[in-house]
């Protein structure tokens, strides 16, 4: 087969700061996914598109040629609104878990393709499995069968969705080009929107336990994936959120799970229910279901009902107890004060060596291993107070998770107390949504 382009004079157009056409880029990610493109080529292009940037035009007729490679579902039979969530990864983020049959107790059905954590960011899948018998793989008939009589599912994107994407992702990971915020929007939108979903919402964390520490980069990324879905014809926003500190009270896969169902059973931490609440909102409008307050079925047991009936369908003990680490270890304050720093990178990584997170994608993870928060940002505490346990399968990596949280913020610590002089005015208040983008709803 005769290519109709050369790898090279697509590469030497992007370095120079050119505009890449429909056919070259077309061609270059078909080609790439075949393996005439090679891995070396695909990473100088990549690097070129990191330092030139490119235009919306080329972003969406990438993103174009990305879903071409796969395959796209179809749930326009199911008789009602499509909605999704993603979010961009942060620490202690659990916030699909209660979110999706809190959607779905609506009557929009919520196809939630998900993955597995990577680092100190948690993975959605990684989580659910710590419930035995959940099952995170099912065929697109499952899948479609469980929208149409639970109305919300959570599992594993099947290798169909853009291929080219997950071979593109592993290349940026090994060539310093994950950072490119093109191909950052391009991976995440060309499976979103071969998912079929009608509405998309995006959560687009920034702050030291973010993939975005600046905001506006935040809002950058944000605006290129609204662009993106709206000009595919799926209704999408995205909420720029905060995750300087840990969502939450736990960080890890089961102890995150006991937490969502607190906040299912209409409690659990404000800054849960608060994100929770929000993105509902923002899911339910872009569906046009209108009028209604999602915390009114947090209180009545609706979203339980729709998440013990989505859990039972995949194979899941709803009733099941966690399991509980034999490795537990107290981190105490060291003085009386106000804790003014709640780092969420420190306490992320703590809970990654803890065993809750993996390094490489192949890598077990523990499903009692992480961190549970007694405190948290602004609380007055005594000195000896327990502020945080952690918590392992392996008491060998006790030390380094501890070592995490005294080498976090540059060595100064993930946990800061002060005299709380900062909070003369009355008290401390976290805001955790701190922009929208998108067409107002």
């Amino acid at each position: 087969m005769t290519e109709r382009h050369d790898a090279v004079d697509v590469i030497r157009v992007k370095r120079d700061g050119g505009t890449l056409t429909d056919d070259q880029i077309d061609w270059v990610v078909d080609a790439y996914t075949r393996g005439v493109v090679a891995d070396e080529q695909m990473s100088s292009l990549a690097m070129a598109i990191l330092q030139r940037g490119m235009s919306r035009e080329e972003i969406a007729r990438w993103t174009a040629a990305m879903i071409a490679t796969g395959e796209r579902l179809d749930f326009s039979d199911l008789g009602k609104p499509t909605a999704d969530k993603h979010s961009t990864g942060g620490v202690g983020d659990k916030i699909t878990l209660p979110l999706a049959p809190l959607v779905a107790a609506y009557g929009v059905a919520v196809p939630q393709l998900s993955g597995r954590g990577l680092g100190h960011t948690g993975g959605t899948l990684d989580k659910l499995e710590s419930i035995p018998g959940w099952q995170a793989s099912l065929s697109n008939e499952q899948m479609h069968r469980q929208l149409r009589d639970v109305g919300a599912v959570i599992c594993a994107a099947g290798s169909g969705l853009a291929p080219a994407d997950k071979k593109l992702y592993a290349l940026r990971d090994v060539t310093g080009t994950v950072e490119a915020i093109p191909l950052i929007a391009t991976s995440i939108m060309s499976k979103k929107i071969a998912e079929g979903t009608g509405t998309l919402v995006l959560d687009v964390k920034v702050g030291s336990g973010a993939f975005m520490k600046d905001i506006e980069q935040a809002r950058e990324l944000a605006r290129t994936m609204v662009e993106l879905g709206t000009d595919a014809g799926v209704f999408t926003s995205a909420l720029i959120t905060d995750m300087s500190t840990p969502l939450g009270l736990t960080i890890g896969n089961g102890l995150e799970v006991t937490e969502s169902v607190e906040v299912l059973a209409g409690g659990g931490p404000a800054d849960v229910v608060e994100l929770t609440i929000a993105l509902a909102r923002e899911m339910l409008a872009g569906a046009g279901v209108t009028g209604v307050d999602p915390a009114e079925a947090l209180k009545d047991g609706r979203a339980m009902d729709a998440w013990r009936q989505m859990i039972s369908a995949q194979g899941g003990d709803p009733d099941a107890v966690m399991p509980t680490a034999p490795h537990i270890e107290e981190v105490r304050a060291e003085a009386d004060g106000v804790i003014t720093r709640l780092d969420a990178l420190g306490v992320g990584v703590a809970a990654w060596r803890l065993g809750a997170g993996r390094a490489r994608k192949e890598d077990p993870v523990q499903a009692s291993a992480g961190v549970t928060l007694h405190r948290t940002l602004g609380d007055t505490v005594s000195k000896g107070d327990v502020i945080m346990t952690l918590h392992t399968e392996t008491e060998g990596r006790m030390p380094r998770g501890m070592a995490a949280l005294t080498e976090a913020c540059d060595g100064a610590g993930a946990v800061e107390i002060s005299d709380g002089t900062e909070y003369s005015d009355g008290g401390f208040d976290r805001t955790i949504v701190l922009d929208r983008i998108g067409t107002a709803t």
